[in-house]
């Protein structure tokens, strides 16, 4: 996701409260989680350090959440709630991570 506003620091619970709009529901689009390599040297290595997955909200550009560890993701176009979402901007990108994630009924 890309914005033209310069933030600064880490990852913030802040940042991410600032881009979601809390009355809109937010969908699963990934059937699978996409594992995010370990690199070390520049190389990559075959250890997986994170998963990420991709979700959308109605307003929003698709974008991808990554988790340290593996999560259940529900079927597709489910209404889902993070568990500790923190977004960073670095580059005007926007990068989110989560700590989990769970299917609204």
């Amino acid at each position: 996701m890309k914005f033209n506003t310069r933030r600064g620091g880490g990852y913030s619970a802040t940042l991410a409260a600032q881009l979601f709009d809390s009355s809109k529901p937010i969908h699963s689009l990934s059937l699978d989680l996409e594992p995010q390599m370990k690199f070390e040297d520049g190389k990559r290595t075959n250890e997986i350090q994170a998963y990420k997955a991709w979700f959308t909200q109605a307003g929003l550009p698709p974008f991808e959440v990554k988790f340290e560890k593996k999560v259940s993701l529900p079927a597709y176009l489910s209404v889902v709630e993070f568990n500790n979402i923190e977004a960073c901007e670095v580059s005007y990108n926007i990068y989110f991570r989560a700590v989990d994630l769970k299917e609204v009924k």
